[in-house]
């Protein structure tokens, strides 16, 4: 099974499958969604924030929020494993512990009146393990940050071309902003948006050679200062100024990258030529060092299962939701889609010689122990017009490995280069969108837990308190970028996607065991959440034992070393208080359907 097809038809069957029969088993039975029940967006709708939305215009704003760089960038860095690993983490993570996540976490915040994560847990397991939760939800925040812009930072580094295209992305984007604002929506306005958009990538070639050339070959310590204090900007921006333009630009991008990636996989149908599993599954790896398990969980993150779509399941998406049964479309079946992005993604990075993209993400001196000849790499740095040697981070592979495909159509070879920047494009700013947004919750997070000590900082319009919160968020994740590698950054970042995920379904299983008819249905969550557990506890050990506290290796950091403890600390934390609960409600619900007024949360 060497053909990418049979990849794809796989992948489309199980996820299909699932969609059909355990979705529904699982929305149906197990939460009992009854669309008699009246749902937030109707109860509290107030045409702003609660707004009544058609099932599948939901499930696309929610699949597009939730999609970030995860299921792109994790996949291509697991290859490192060879493409069985991955392909099958993807698909059993994605089915028993993604979905079911991400459909349960809306569930419980719709419950809940849409609330947010830190605010249900407060109410379902008490107020230390809701305490608890919002701290590490900020740590988690600001964690993905940075792993997420460690893969801006490799694919701009020394890419004058891609940075250009990326850096104008600014000023178009604020341009439409203001046009909306002060002149109205205009289709016309999204038209010359994206086609400046395109002119930027074209300009490309042209600055070779010249001053404003140079000025972007930039190093990669330069573009990880400018990341953070672009950041603090675009969070004191006005949303409607730079944030929403761009990601809606962004979307425009993101539906032909994956609508080109899967022409390319179905209808040019590239061989893998990567083995089902490399030597590196005992661990020892170039690019993460630990073995296959638990890293594979750690690394493909978002494409099988993230604790960073609980930011979204429990803040917009539940106050748009018409219909209790709309959730199996907007929760279980995004999640599934971007499953399959993960698997396209895999495929298109295994697609190349093993040789090349140990090259690629691994630098040179460490490349050179592996005793690997690269094969087709000079003559795609040759067509792509760039050195592609060195640029770790998976952003990179993921471009050159989709360019890489589409180069077996003899005319397209005119073409590599412009597509390849368009992918690093694509890359950056969908990356820099949820870096936008995820920077500005941290801010909210930060204004909040500071405003328990100091009452103005809770104050959202207050321009002081905004610029100190802004402040604190680009510097802890500013400093995280700058003080790490891929290897260890996007571990940290694994570490915290998974720990988030756990404390989703522990949150799950607790509404679960509270309302289902059946006690049984709280394995729904409870067997994703004993392998999750289980794996980012160890994994996170791990990394602190052997990476972050050991002197000798290159991603030794105290700092992270603190942060990752920290974290496992308040994930345990939240699971004892998680077990006493299920513990005081196994016994009730053994005596008695019912459960005691004392025992319900008040969803008021």
């Amino acid at each position: 099974m060497d053909q990418a097809i049979y990849f794809v038809v796989m992948a489309v069957c199980v996820l299909a499958l699932a969609y059909r029969f355990y979705g529904i088993f699982f929305v149906r039975k197990v939460l009992a969604a009854d669309d008699k029940e009246i749902t937030p967006a109707h109860q509290l709708e107030d045409g702003k924030n609660y707004v009544p939305t058609k099932k599948w215009v939901n499930a696309g704003q929610h699949f597009a929020a939730i999609a970030a760089a995860g299921p792109l960038v994790g996949p291509v860095l697991a290859a490192q494993f060879g493409y069985l690993p991955g392909f099958l983490w993807l698909l059993v993570g994605a089915v028993i512990g993604g979905a079911v996540h991400d459909t349960v976490v809306l569930f419980a915040s719709m419950k809940h009146q849409g609330k947010s994560l830190s605010e249900v847990a407060k109410a379902e397991l008490g107020p230390v393990a809701g305490w608890t939760t919002g701290l590490a939800m900020l740590f988690i925040i600001t964690i993905t940050m940075a792993g997420l812009s460690i893969v801006v930072v490799h694919a701009l580094e020394r890419n004058a071309w891609g940075t250009f295209a990326v850096f104008m992305t600014v000023p178009i984007a604020i341009a439409l902003g203001l046009y909306e604002r002060y002149v109205g929506s205009s289709k016309w306005a999204t038209y010359v948006g994206v086609a400046a958009v395109a002119a930027s990538v074209a300009v490309g070639p042209h600055l070779q050679g010249t001053l404003l050339g140079d000025w972007l070959t930039l190093h990669k310590t330069t573009v990880s200062w400018a990341l953070p204090i672009y950041a603090f900007f675009a969070t004191a921006l006005p949303v409607w100024m730079l944030l929403t333009p761009r990601g809606y630009l962004s979307s425009f991008m993101k539906v032909g990258v994956f609508l080109a990636l899967v022409v390319g996989v179905i209808f040019i149908n590239p061989t893998i030529q990567f083995p089902a599993v490399t030597d590196f599954i005992h661990g020892g790896g170039p690019i993460l060092k630990g073995s296959v398990w638990p890293f594979i969980s750690i690394t493909i993150a978002c494409g099988a299962i993230s604790g960073f779509h609980a930011f979204i399941g429990s803040g917009t998406t539940p106050k748009l939701v018409d219909k209790w049964t709309d959730i199996r479309p907007v929760a279980f079946g995004a999640m599934l889609a971007e499953s399959l992005v993960g698997v396209m993604a895999l495929i298109a990075a295994t697609s190349l010689h093993p040789a090349d993209y140990f090259a690629i993400n691994s630098t040179p001196e460490v490349f050179k122990t592996l005793g690997m000849t690269v094969v087709d790499l000079p003559r795609l740095s040759q067509e792509m017009g760039i050195d592609l040697v060195g640029r770790t981070g998976g952003a990179v592979t993921l471009a050159v490995g989709m360019t890489y495909i589409f180069t077996k159509i003899s005319w397209f070879t005119e073409l590599a280069a412009y597509f390849f920047q368009f992918v690093i494009m694509f890359e950056a700013v969908f990356i820099l969108t949820a870096v936008d947004s995820g920077t500005r919750v941290s801010r909210y997070l930060i204004q909040d837990l500071l405003g328990d000590f100091f009452p103005a900082m809770k104050k959202l319009d207050s321009m002081p308190a905004a610029i100190i919160a802004s402040v604190i968020a680009c510097v802890l994740w500013g400093y995280l970028l700058l003080s790490g590698d891929i290897g260890s950054v996007w571990a940290l970042f694994g570490v915290s996607n998974q720990l988030m995920a756990s404390i989703g379904l522990m949150i799950g299983a607790t509404i679960i065991l509270r309302m289902a008819s059946k006690r049984a249905y709280m394995l729904t969550c409870l067997v994703p959440l004993a392998y999750l557990f289980v794996t980012v506890n160890y994994a996170g050990y791990w990394m602190i034992t052997n990476v972050y506290l050991n002197s000798a290796s290159k991603g030794y950091n105290i700092f992270n070393g603190v942060i990752a403890s920290i974290m496992l600390v308040l994930g345990m934390i939240i699971m004892v208080a998680s077990v006493k609960r299920w513990l005081v409600l196994w016994k009730v619900r053994g005596e008695s359907k019912a459960i005691p007024a004392d025992l319900t949360v008040a969803h008021a």
